[in-house]
């Protein structure tokens, strides 16, 4: 829906509702976004943020189904801006963790994947509007790491003793990761640009860095733009469309994009408008901004306090995503745990005055018993929006509505409201 006298356009990501079959995903669209149009823009256009799974882009593209779901959407006045192309598989009910970034933009199938979500989602945009789709920040950091280590295995490499080898051979693991990953947006650009030609549409490709991702804050963007991107996938861009080494990273920076998920900028401690300022002097435009919130508590001293916050995650401490934990020190620096369950088996040994955790809370609460949430740094976004017009697309991501500890669950319909409701009056309050 757009909002406000400057155009911004609201959605939530449709990643809450299960289907990774396009009939399932089509089911839960007319059964909800007709239900919250009513409540939230009865006379207005709504906006949809659409999650497909790589199995729903195939059969979408089948027959006549994308023809059918275009007749929907103009009979509901609806229409698509945004796709989530982050999670490739199953995203609900099952064990997912660190695959959820499986394939990564190392493997042809993420190419041809993110292929299919581009021409449907030319096919869907309204005339005269850009549309992005997120995707994973490269890949999984540990993967690589892990393989390096098996390499130095493999070799009888010991890193205590050959310190520089490891980490010469971790390097090397991570630079074919930004090399392989670089000629592949490339070819996604390639085929961009051909759209735009052809359509008429910008269709753009926003990185979503996340905590232990492989980008997993504005400085590590940037270095991956600065020094693998624009001169590598460059240069093959140039090749393939036969222009110049300007033109093509020209062409990178107008179609690779990043997703500003707060949630995620939150838990690594970035100060919004520094994040936001950096990736605009890099010349990387932000695609969308997902707006979602993280977990946040202060760690008390006292023994029998540090026992009552530990009770009070473990019920987060959940199997089907990954919850990244990053624990700030008294004395400035961070510690990084790969998942809420290790972090609570260290916290009676930690020396952190706060953890914050990659669990996408309700965005209109903020304190939870104990708990509390970085909506501040939500809001501190959403202020800058006023005056910093980084970012148009606006996408509420609370994906974790089936695994929250029980007294926070709520009927799904009236909990989307209640995003909507919240981000609408703070909009409105600026």
């Amino acid at each position: 829906m757009k909002i406000g006298t400057d155009s911004f356009h609201l959605t939530y990501c449709t990643n809450i509702h299960p289907g990774e079959a396009w009939q399932e995903v089509f089911t839960n669209l007319k059964h909800y976004i007709p239900a919250l149009k009513v409540r939230l823009s009865p006379t207005e256009p709504f906006g949809i943020g659409l999650r497909l799974a790589n199995f729903a882009a195939q059969e979408l593209l089948e027959g006549d189904n994308l023809a059918q779901f275009q007749s929907w959407l103009s009979e509901q006045n609806l229409y698509v801006f945004t796709l989530n192309g982050f999670p490739y598989g199953g995203f609900h009910h099952q064990v997912l963790k660190e695959q959820v970034y499986a394939p990564d933009w190392s493997t042809q199938e993420r190419l041809d994947y993110t292929l299919r979500l581009a021409k449907i989602l030319a096919a869907l945009l309204p005339a005269g509007m850009d549309g992005g789709i997120s995707t994973v920040p490269l890949s999984y950091k540990s993967w690589w790491k892990e393989n390096s280590d098996k390499k130095n295995s493999e070799f009888g490499v010991q890193s205590s003793e050959f310190e520089f080898s490891q980490n010469e051979s971790i390097l090397n693991s991570t630079n074919t990761a930004f090399k392989k990953s670089s000629s592949h947006l490339a070819l996604v650009t390639a085929e961009m640009v051909r759209l735009r030609e052809e359509t008429g549409k910008r269709v753009h490709l926003d990185l979503e860095p996340e905590p232990d991702g492989l980008l997993e804050n504005a400085a590590e963007v940037i270095d991956f733009f600065q020094n693998w991107l624009l001169p590598t996938g460059g240069a093959e861009l140039a090749e393939c469309q036969g222009i110049s080494q300007e033109s093509a990273e020209h062409q990178l920076l107008e179609h690779i994009c990043v997703c500003y998920d707060t949630c995620h900028f939150a838990v690594e401690y970035e100060a919004p408008a520094s994040a936001i300022q950096r990736l605009q002097a890099a010349g990387i435009q932000i695609g969308k901004i997902q707006l979602s919130a993280a977990i946040q508590v202060t760690l008390p001293e006292p023994p029998q306090e540090q026992n009552l916050v530990m009770e009070r995650l473990r019920p987060f401490a959940e199997s089907t995503y990954l919850h990244q934990v990053i624990e700030r020190r008294k004395d400035g620096t961070f510690s990084h745990y790969p998942d809420l369950d290790q972090a609570l088996s260290h916290l009676e040994q930690s020396a952190a005055q706060e953890w914050r955790t990659h669990f996408h809370v309700p965005i209109f609460i903020r304190d939870y018993h104990h708990l509390q949430s970085t909506q501040d740094h939500l809001i501190t976004v959403l202020e800058l929006l006023q005056d910093n017009h980084a970012c148009k697309h606006l996408e509420i991501e609370t994906y974790t509505w089936d695994v929250l500890p029980a007294e926070m669950k709520t009927d799904l319909l009236s909990s989307i409201q209640r995003e909507y409701e919240w981000v609408l009056g703070r909009m409105k309050d600026e």
